[in-house]
C-alpha cells in the first residue's frame, strides 16, 4: 500500500507519495486549496542492482584459477609445489592434502593461481611434466555445479566414511561414479565407503578417489589385485592412502 505524507523539509503546499515495491516509486505532487485533485511535479525510482550475476561471476573465476595437482612424489610440501609452479604464473596459495590418521601425503594437492590466465598457464607448462620421477597432472574446470546438482555431490561427500585402512585410486575415468567404484573393489574385500574426487566446486571428477576397508589386510589384497587393473577402459593406480 502506498504511504503519503509530508516532510518538515518541504513546502506546506506539496505532499510525497511512496509505493512500496522492490523498485520503490517516490512521486511529489503540489496540494492546492482550490481543488481536490492531486498533480505530480515530478517522479523519482530508486534502482537496486542485483548482486546475484556479479556473485555466479566471481564463483566462476575461482573455480577456473583453482588447480588440481596429482600424482606429486609423497616428498614435496606446500613450498616445495608453489615454488615450481610459481614459475609460470602468481601462486595465490599451495595446499598438499595429507591423509589425517597417517600423516602421510596423500600424492595431490590444489593450488590457487591470481587469475585465470596464470592458472592456464601452469596447465600449460606443467601437465604430463615429471616431478621427482613422477608424471603430474594438473587441470582446472571453470563450470561451478548447478544449484540442482550441489546437494547431490554435499550429500556425498557427507556420507563417505574415513578409515586408517584406505586406498589411494588414481587414473580414474572420467565416467567412473562412487557407486562403481565401491562395487569394483568390494570384490576383493569388506568395503566401508568410496569417494570420487571432484574438482571443487564442479561436477567434474578429479580423476581419482578412495576406498576404505575394514581391515588392514582387505587394503593388502585389494592393492595386489586391483593395481594397473582395467576400470572403465583406463587401467588404474591403487595405492595406500
Amino acid at each position: 500500500m502506498a504511504s503519503l505524507h509530508s516532510s518538515l523539509l518541504l513546502p506546506p503546499n506539496l505532499l510525497s507519495l511512496t509505493t512500496p515495491s522492490s523498485s520503490p516509486t517516490h512521486i511529489l505532487f503540489n496540494l492546492r486549496s482550490s481543488t481536490t485533485h492531486l498533480r505530480p511535479l515530478f517522479t523519482t525510482r530508486r534502482r537496486f542492482r542485483r548482486p546475484f550475476a556479479v556473485a555466479e561471476q566471481a564463483t566462476v573465476t575461482e573455480a577456473a584459477r583453482r588447480l588440481y595437482v596429482g600424482n606429486i612424489p609423497r616428498t614435496v610440501n606446500n613450498d616445495e609445489l608453489a615454488k615450481i609452479v610459481q614459475e609460470h604464473g602468481v601462486v595465490e596459495k599451495a595446499e598438499v592434502m595429507y591423509d589425517k590418521y597417517s600423516g602421510r601425503s596423500r600424492r595431490f594437492a590444489f593450488v590457487t593461481m591470481k587469475t585465470v590466465e596464470d592458472a592456464n598457464a601452469v596447465i600449460e607448462k606443467l601437465n604430463g611434466t615429471e616431478i621427482g620421477g613422477r608424471e603430474i597432472k594438473v587441470n582446472v574446470t571453470e563450470k561451478p555445479l548447478s544449484g540442482s546438482d550441489l546437494p547431490s555431490f554435499q550429500a556425498e561427500e557427507s556420507q563417505f566414511i574415513d578409515s586408517p585402512h584406505k586406498v589411494y585410486v588414481g587414473n580414474l575415468a572420467k565416467t567412473v561414479t562412487t557407486d562403481t567404484l565401491k562395487k569394483f573393489f568390494s570384490e576383493k574385500g569388506k568395503v566401508l565407503s568410496a569417494k570420487v574426487s571432484r574438482v571443487p566446486g564442479t561436477s567434474k571428477s578429479s580423476g581419482y578417489g578412495f576406498v576404505t576397508f575394514s581391515s588392514e589386510e582387505d587394503v593388502e589384497a585389494a592393492i595386489s589385485s586391483l593395481n594397473n587393473s582395467s576400470l572403465e577402459g583406463q587401467k588404474i593406480r591403487v595405492n595406500k592412502a
